[in-house]
């Protein structure tokens, strides 16, 4: 037990199982299956969490029957081939130390017809909120069937070698529909009174505990959406669960927060506060007597974790994006050396992000998710011949390069032309809400002080200078730059902005680098429709400006779509006062205005405007590469440099890179 932490290292006993400490990894759609089958890059992706130290590990959602399917990663339902490939996870998992569950369930009305094939099922038919179709009001018969699905299901965990089943009823699923009078209208049996709507879920768990037997642990998750008028409202849902409880159906229930009608907090990001879904957990811990609570929902840090459990807000944590981005969040925390965990960014980028996309996941500052077979981990064996590394840029490709290079051994040296680390990654850390990018970045800064990297600062890199250093391998994490032309993609015809002679244009970089003089009304030209543009036009709202966001894209925030963060985006912006103009760009620049050109109509209009700030495709800072590659020195080219990226790309080719020097 840590002196850091002492609630979270504290054992606890659940359905007759020890659990380490406090800490769960919740299920979550890794979407890694190989035709339906965990795989590989499956069970190395939990094992790396098992070797981390979490205490619980709650495998992805299976679906319990063909109308479940939602994913392309989705494991196959109702048929016993999963058993083995699942077995040989369990035991892997098992091996290291942490109980392992699966969750189980069912969409209901919100199935995907593209990967189902399957008409949704629901109580009562009605719309589906995940895509455009609606669904089929369940028959006895079917509900039956699903029923038998769900226990079916469990007793293929028990025999895969599972030590339980957690049964979704979260965000609109299958059993909350039958909850939830909005979607559950039915006048028999499953319907009507809070005895009949409660009558599915009770019949799904009671038949699992009769099937299954003692010891086998049966969770429920469920979650709630406060500013939902249609959603069960908090004591409603507490009823349920008290009841639930009371008849000992669950040995615990994991508390998340939104749906499909509140769909942003759902996977909350930086827009929403940590620890969101401890408002719930708080209330089911005064009436739960006999199931534990966990709480889940932006809940990223041990001391996240220690606060929600020392103020009695829930018995255990569940962090998974915190446990996404660290692996071994559990141990170092344990250890004492919480400094050394990577902190999640919540930017949803290339966990959720990618999910969306019906991609395997992975994470923005952790290019080892989803690679852990391939790459052995979060881990690093040192070499046995260090080499002298030469990384030139601290941007994201060359903190993460210069950072794992060290890990494995090598003697590091890392310049940067500017007075910090971080290049224009940093700039996005200054935006509102987002200074987690500085933490990471100081992270990085904590890392090399105990790796010994030699970090020079205001140290501006040419090739002689290279040639001069002799290091074994060179690493060129140049970045890249804002083009200084006003050229927009959306009109490609037009190789510069007309007027841009007139002054008073500027870049994303350089005002948030605070290097531009504004006027007090802007024109935000966005046309990466993600941070850079919208995040650039927050700040300057928040100081006062008067902003007109211009757009060639259909909506504000379009890249934003896939981590759920757009539509709370949309409203902070708008209640900041912020305008927009979609489907747009603007046609040229008077300096003390734009005309503005309109993509559906071809119109144009002009509006008055002090500065115009331009957000959009950046060119490479690649002639340190031309450079050498002219004085015959061998480098290795990574990020921006090569081509302008998200960040994303630049920490996986940092990694990448690191993890090749000195094989061969």
């Amino acid at each position: 037990m840590t002196a850091l932490f002492p609630k979270t290292f504290s054992e606890i006993t659940l359905a007759g199982h020890t659990l380490r400490n406090r800490i769960v990894f919740g299920a979550h759609t890794a979407n890694m299956s190989v035709n339906g089958l965990p795989g590989d890059q499956t069970i190395a992706y939990y094992v790396e969490r098992a070797i981390g130290g979490a205490a619980m590990i709650v495998v992805e959602p299976m679906p319990v029957h063909p109308a479940a399917v939602l994913t392309r990663g989705n494991f196959r339902t109702c048929d016993d081939s999963v058993i083995p490939a699942f077995r040989k996870l369990t035991d892997r998992v098992k091996q290291h130390g942490a109980v392992v569950l699966q969750q189980l369930y069912h969409v209901g009305s919100h199935g995907d017809s593209d990967l189902s094939f399957h008409a949704h099922w629901s109580p009562s038919g009605g719309p589906s909120y995940h895509d455009s179709d609606g669904s089929h009001a369940m028959t006895e018969a079917e509900i039956e069937e699903t029923i038998a699905a769900f226990v079916n299901a469990a007793l293929r965990c028990k025999a895969a070698g599972f030590d339980g089943v957690e049964v979704w009823a979260a965000y609109g699923g299958l059993l909350d529909q039958f909850w939830t009078p909005f979607y559950n209208r039915r006048e028999d049996r499953w319907g009507g009174s809070l005895e009949n709507r409660t009558h599915f879920s009770r019949e799904i768990l009671t038949r699992i505990r009769q099937t299954c037997g003692p010891g086998f642990i049966v969770g429920l998750a469920v979650s709630d959406e406060p500013s939902c008028p249609t959603a069960l409202n908090r004591d409603q849902l507490t009823e349920i669960v008290s009841g639930l409880d009371q008849d000992r159906l669950i040995d615990y229930v994991t508390c998340g927060s939104g749906g499909y009608f509140d769909y942003g907090s759902l996977m909350p990001t930086f827009l929403y506060p940590e620890r969101l879904g401890t408002s719930l957990s708080a209330r089911l811990k005064q009436v739960v007597r006999h199931a534990l609570v966990t709480a889940e929902s932006h809940i990223r840090t041990p001391e996240n974790a220690e606060i929600t459990i020392g103020e009695g807000s829930a018995d255990l944590v569940s962090i998974v994006r915190g446990q996404i981005a660290d692996p071994h969040l559990a141990n170092k925390a344990r250890e004492g050396t919480p400094e050394d965990i990577r902190g999640c960014l919540s930017c949803n980028q290339m966990c959720w992000g990618r999910r969306s996309r019906d991609y395997w996941i992975s994470c923005l500052i952790n290019p080892s998710v989803g690679r852990e077979s391939e790459w052995g981990g979060d881990r690093f064996e040192r070499v046995a011949d260090p080499r002298t590394v030469l990384v030139v840029g601290g941007g994201p490709a060359g903190l993460e390069a210069a950072r794992v290079a060290a890990e494995r051994g090598h003697k590091v040296v890392l310049t940067e032309a500017s007075d910090r680390l971080g290049g224009a990654f940093r700039l996005a850390g200054e935006q509102p809400r987002r200074a987690q990018i500085l933490d990471l970045i100081r992270w990085y800064e904590t890392r090399f002080e105990k790796l010994g990297v030699e970090v020079r600062l205001n140290t501006y890199v040419e090739g002689s200078d290279v040639a001069a250093i002799g290091a074994d391998t060179v690493v060129l994490a140049t970045g890249s730059l804002p083009q200084d032309n006003g050229f927009q993609k959306a009109m490609p015809d037009r190789a510069s902005l007309a007027g841009i002679e007139h002054g008073n244009v500027h870049s994303a970089e350089s005002v948030m680098a605070r290097q531009a003089r504004l006027g007090s009304r802007v024109v935000v030209v966005d046309e990466t429709g993600g941070w850079k543009g919208c995040g650039t036009a927050w700040k300057l709202a928040e100081q006062g400006h008067k902003v007109v966001l211009v757009t060639p894209d259909a909506l504000v925030g379009k890249e934003l779509q896939r981590t759920a963060a757009d539509a709370p985006l949309r409203r902070t912006l708008s209640g900041l006062g912020v305008q927009f103009r979609t489907e747009t760009s603007v046609e040229s620049w008077q300096g003390k205005s734009a005309t503005l050109r309109s993509h559906l109509t071809g119109a144009h209009d002009t509006i008055d405007a002090d500065s115009l700030v331009f957000a959009t495709t950046n060119v490479a800072a690649n002639w340190l590469a031309l450079e050498l590659a002219a004085l015959g020195i061998a480098f290795v080219e990574i990020g921006d440099g090569v081509a302008p990226r998200q960040a994303p790309y630049a920490f996986y080719e940092g990694r990448r890179a690191a993890m090749a020097i000195g094989r061969g």
